[in-house]
């Protein structure tokens, strides 16, 4: 069986905050961190099976409080906690595109409103997650999404 990378960048907002984040593979924990403290390159390994296999990537944005978004006397937002991923790839190959159009960021704005599904264009700003659904062999998926 062969092995693919998937890497990207993970970066916060305000390193002050204690944000946390996770990733999971069909529901696995692959990467855990309780504070993204500072500019975290992430890389892992997976099987790029031979056979169709359907497969689901979250990236979970966890920790955040009502503290760590200030809100200004009109209701704008002042400062806000958030954690970005850039530049996901796999083997070295960056998604850009292919990875906005496939993520979906399901979130309940911090348990103030009801769970949504919205457009993921890099950004987390509320607990939640962010999912990719993918099938292997990724070179396969890469053609028939880009």
């Amino acid at each position: 069986m062969t092995k693919i990378l998937v890497s990207f960048d993970l970066t916060s907002s305000d390193y002050t905050v204690p944000l946390g984040f996770e990733v999971m593979l069909n529901d696995v924990v692959l990467f855990s961190v309780d504070h993204v403290a500072e500019a975290t390159p992430v890389s892992l390994e997976i099987n790029n099976d031979e056979d169709e296999n359907k497969h689901e990537f979250k990236f979970v944005m966890k920790n955040k409080t009502q503290e760590h978004t200030v809100v200004d006397d009109d209701g704008n937002i002042v400062t806000n906690a958030m954690l970005s991923i850039a530049n996901v790839a796999f083997d070295e190959i960056k998604l850009g595109h292919t990875f906005t159009k496939n993520a979906v960021y399901h979130h309940d704005f911090n348990g103030s409103q009801d769970p949504v599904e919205d457009k993921f264009y890099g950004d987390m700003g509320c607990n939640g997650h962010v999912s990719l659904q993918f099938t292997t062999p990724v070179y396969l998926w890469l053609l028939e999404n880009t």
